[in-house]
């Protein structure tokens, strides 16, 4: 087979904080052959393959406790294993990338037993159990948070920061209908947990709109009572495709505190308020926002001990403090990559010789 451009195996699955920076990436390497890795029956089905070629495979999580369930997953990973060796090899690819969850262990083990180069990236200040367990068969791990460098110091790491789709990084118009001169505080809680905030939200609503203030409510789709506050000032709907120019235009966010999600708001210098998912994986969203909250460009609230009490209040705080969100923005402009995808490309580049 004829190469004229190197070939790559990007491995990226299930959720937009995993999928959205491998995508920024592979738009960026316009000079390489990109195939896609994934699962079936999750979102990389819906975002792929209008752009990428996709493989895809069934592994799960060792998440159960040691048992019969686990021998199973044992068993499926093996198989996983074997399904990317092949198509690595089929493919004739060069190398591998990976943004960690399930679907980097088959990726980078197969990668690893071909002598072939990958390169994993850490989007959370505390590095997830593949990062931790695999890292030593990763040609090197690109980290999103400085924090998660120190966790990592047996292996080779570097600090990029996580990448932003390319609309993040330039002005976009927001086709809303929101005026111009009103504070907009936009809520993002997602699709996973976020009925709690919601809940919240709802509460303290009727102070922020005597505030003056506009909310859009992304309410992802599991809240019952998504429909059940009317307002001209409110705007409520389960998701809203245009983030980057939802973000740019917000004045606050309250949102949960993913990897993701955190670089997004840095690079369009939006101060938060974090609530972070209290079920998420060894609680990696606290160290996320503790990032922000140590840089000034943000608070957060540990969802368990915030009441709607508390948010109305510093949701109000803020609100009537322009100047303090202006240095939050500013805080929030210090932490961010805007560059995180270049540096990336050029570490491909540089690992894929």
């Amino acid at each position: 087979m004829s190469q004229t451009k190197k070939r790559l195996l990007i491995a990226a699955s299930g959720t937009g904080g995993h999928l959205f920076p491998a995508l920024a990436l592979a738009k960026e390497l316009q000079d390489y052959h990109i195939e896609w890795l994934g699962v079936p029956n999750r979102l990389e089905t819906q975002l792929v393959p209008t752009e990428y070629k996709l493989h895809q495979i069934a592994v799960t999580g060792f998440q159960e406790k040691f048992g019969l369930g686990t021998i199973k997953i044992a068993l499926r990973l093996v198989r996983s294993i074997w399904q990317v060796r092949q198509i690595l090899q089929k493919g004739q690819f060069d190398g591998v990338f990976t943004t960690g969850g399930y679907i980097a262990s088959p990726a980078i083990l197969a990668a690893k037993s071909l002598g072939l180069p990958s390169i994993l990236h850490e989007a959370n200040a505390i590095p997830g159990k593949v990062t931790r367990f695999l890292g030593n068969f990763c040609s090197i791990i690109a980290v999103g948070f400085e924090p998660a460098a120190k966790h990592l110091s047996r292996y080779k790491t570097l600090y990029v920061g996580t990448p932003v789709r390319p609309e993040f990084l330039s002005p976009q118009k927001l086709d809303l209908p929101i005026p111009d001169n009103v504070p907009l505080i936009v809520v993002a809680g997602g699709s996973q947990g976020a009925v709690a905030v919601n809940q919240l939200v709802r509460q303290c609503a009727a102070a922020w709109f005597e505030a003056g203030a506009w909310i859009v409510h992304l309410t992802g789709e599991n809240d019952p009572d998504a429909n059940s506050l009317q307002h001209p000032q409110y705007l409520v709907m389960p998701f809203y495709q245009d983030m980057a120019a939802l973000w740019q235009r917000a004045n606050l966010a309250i949102s949960r505190a993913g990897g993701g999600t955190l670089s997004e708001l840095a690079v369009t210098k939006t101060p938060a308020i974090l609530i972070p998912y209290p079920f998420a994986a060894e609680d990696h969203q606290t160290y996320n926002a503790k990032v922000f909250v140590d840089a000034g460009a943000a608070l957060v609230f540990q969802q368990q001990e915030l009441s709607h009490q508390i948010l109305e209040k510093e949701g109000l705080k803020l609100l009537n403090s322009p100047e303090n969100l202006q240095e939050m923005a500013k805080s929030a402009a210090d932490v961010a990559f805007p560059n995180s995808t270049q540096l990336i490309a050029d570490l491909v580049r540089k690992t894929l010789i």
